[in-house]
């Protein structure tokens, strides 16, 4: 059974919610679903990631949640990169904030995509003025990406 690794930046639980919110539409594609809160450079490994989707929210001024900070940085220096991993993201925030909304969703993204990651689909920005539970708008994007996407495995 292949695995989905959710990785979770989240200071306040929205982006925990979120995660564990999909997890069973992932496990009906025929996912074994592990979700990472504090998650390491470790815990992203190409023999042991089949899939990977990032919920992170945005703290400040567009700045990583508390732990998930160290995690970027790591991503950063990560060495010769990430050429096979496959992901989606989704990247909660407040439009209120200007243009720091959904920063560090944008931010990881632009990461990934830096070394070497394919990002699948669209990247899902759930703005907190808009949607006041975040796992409103993230469920029908994960259905829908798991079906535009061809990833049901099961």
């Amino acid at each position: 059974m292949p695995m989905l690794k959710i990785f979770v930046g989240t200071m306040y639980g929205g982006a925990l919610d979120v995660a564990e919110q999909v997890k069973p539409l992932f496990e009906e594609a025929g996912y074994e679903v592990a979700i990472l809160e504090n998650p390491t450079l470790g815990d992203l490994d190409a023999e042991a990631t089949d899939l990977a989707l990032f919920c992170v929210s945005t703290t400040g001024s567009g700045d990583y949640p508390g732990t998930f900070a160290s995690f970027a940085n790591a991503i950063a220096e990560k060495s010769p990169g990430l050429g096979w991993l496959r992901y989606g993201l989704i990247a909660l925030g407040d439009s209120s904030y200007g243009e720091t909304f959904c920063g560090a969703g944008r931010q990881l993204d632009e990461l990934l995509a830096g070394q070497g990651a394919q990002r699948l689909g669209e990247r899902l920005e759930v703005d907190a003025m808009e949607t006041f539970m975040a796992d409103d708008a993230a469920l029908p994007w994960v259905e829908e990406w798991i079906e535009s996407q061809q990833l049901k495995v099961a």
